[in-house]
């Protein structure tokens, strides 16, 4: 179940201003547009557009945020540091 009732960033477990902030330099405006998002690649567009390579944990803050608007339970950041480290370790 999608989580369409949410309409701001930090009503998300995990997010806070940084993050909502680095949302909005990814040309987001509304939750919602998490659900069609890949972690990995919003990572990286960060990247592209801060011109510095951002903390990998970044990546499970994505990692739980895009789970929890696709209708996920809420968890930890950190208990997608596993799934992430798995990830990459096959690129």
């Amino acid at each position: 179940m999608v989580r369409n009732e949410i309409k701001n960033f930090r009503d998300i477990p995990n997010i806070g201003k940084a993050i909502e902030k680095d949302f909005f330099l990814l040309g987001m405006k509304d939750p919602i547009e998490l659900v069609n998002k890949d972690p990995y690649q919003m990572y990286d567009d960060l990247c592209s557009v801060t011109h510095k390579k951002q903390d990998p944990c970044v990546i499970d803050i994505f990692l739980s945020a895009v789970s929890y608007m696709k209708g996920g339970s809420p968890k930890k950041w950190w208990e997608f540091t596993k799934e992430r480290k798995i990830k990459l370790s096959c690129k």
